[in-house]
């Protein structure tokens, strides 16, 4: 019979308390490495917080917030990325203060880009920007994905875009 202390999934390393919130924070210099950097930060810390429902939309969703950082700003980006038991949020932080703009190409259209933001639209719960600045950073563009507790499966619905 296990102790009573024990965990059901197996024992729990040491090093690695039990937390209800995790924060981590990532700054990416304005050149075109930016993306796939950020990418992969988010698919990391997902993945080892045994979060692997929430990898494949935030990991898209962050993609096209950072991709249209570089696009459409001279600067860096930050990137700030908040877990709790029941929700993902992901703000990415530029220095332009301009708002983003999200364009509908019409139906069947070809374009190489203009749909970045209408995807995070159709891919997060919900999206908008920061009323907040950080530091330099003039605006913060963000999306939240509703996260179930434990790394369960039940927390992502896939949706059809388009």
């Amino acid at each position: 019979m296990p102790p009573a202390h024990a965990c059901p999934d197996g024992p729990r390393a040491p090093h690695r308390a039990a937390q209800l919130t995790y924060e981590y924070t990532l700054f990416a210099p304005g050149d075109a490495t930016a993306p796939k950097v950020c990418r992969d930060f988010v698919r990391t810390v997902l993945r080892t917080l045994d979060r692997e429902p929430l990898v494949m939309p935030a990991t898209l969703c962050t993609s096209e917030l950072v991709t249209n950082v570089h696009l459409h700003t001279k600067g860096s980006a930050m990137l700030r990325l908040r877990l709790t038991p029941v929700r993902l949020r992901l703000t990415v932080f530029d220095e332009n203060p301009d708002p983003p703009v999200v364009t509908h190409p019409a139906v069947g259209a070809v374009a190489c880009w203009g749909r970045g933001l209408a995807l995070v639209q159709d891919m997060a719960d919900t999206w908008g920007v920061a009323d907040e600045r950080a530091g330099r950073y003039a605006k913060g563009v963000w999306f939240e994905l509703e996260a179930a507790a434990e790394g369960g499966t039940e927390s992502f619905r896939p949706r059809r875009i388009g």
